[in-house]
């Protein structure tokens, strides 16, 4: 069995996480944006790995997200206790309708759109890292950009932290797979209005490169 798999969205997310790695045998991976990409790229890894008779032990997701403002402040580090898939199921005239509620066969639904982290995995790393906030981070295939739309999520998801693109998708191949996954974020941003200029990328990619000391 080889390390621990940790994909990223993009490669300076990969960068930042490989920068503050202590462990030489942590796999570090950019599988691209979305969960739909990143859920087939990490389920091919994980394939590949197990062919060869080196399956990783556990999976984690990684990279910055958007904070839920009062619950986690801009430069912060997210621990996942569930990944939701936050806009799967179907508009109605009543409101958003989550896709366990939509009549589907158990057994199209796989897991739901929630998915729990690992509790042993979790519990490694919150005790890493201590200060970390812990709590739902939502996947999303937009980003939520409006006054409206961020307090519709705040009213659906009142236990939600953060929010990114690729966890829900990552956590599915995992579960498939039957491995360990969590899921670690680091917060440029306050979730809103769209504003590209109060992003603090810099301060999430050096947050996201000292927790990667947490990833053995």
């Amino acid at each position: 069995m080889t390390g621990l798999l940790v994909v990223t969205a993009v490669p300076a997310e990969a960068e930042a996480v490989r920068a503050g790695l202590t462990d030489p045998t942590v796999t570090v991976r950019p599988v691209g944006v979305g969960p739909a990409v990143a859920g087939a790229a990490t389920a091919r890894l994980l394939a590949l790995a197990e062919a060869a008779g080196r399956p990783f032990r556990a999976v984690v997701s990684a990279g910055v997200a958007g904070g839920f403002v009062g619950r986690v402040a801009v430069g912060g580090t997210v621990l996942a206790d569930r990944s939701v898939a936050a806009d799967l199921g179907a508009e109605s005239p009543a409101g958003f309708i989550p896709v366990e509620e939509l009549g589907m066969a158990p057994e199209l639904l796989g897991g739901g759109r929630t998915v729990p982290a690992d509790p042993a995995l979790l519990g490694t790393l919150r005790a890493a890292l201590p200060a970390a906030t812990v709590g739902t981070v939502l996947t999303v295939s937009t980003v939520t950009g409006t006054a409206a739309s961020t307090a519709t999520l705040v009213d659906r998801h009142p236990d939600a932290v953060a929010e990114a693109m690729e966890g829900y998708g990552v956590a599915v191949a995992a579960a498939h797979a039957g491995v360990p996954f969590a899921e670690l974020r680091t917060i440029s941003n306050p979730i809103g209005p769209r504003d590209r200029g109060a992003w603090r990328m810099r301060e999430a990619f050096a947050a996201l490169t000292t927790a990667a000391a947490a990833l053995h």
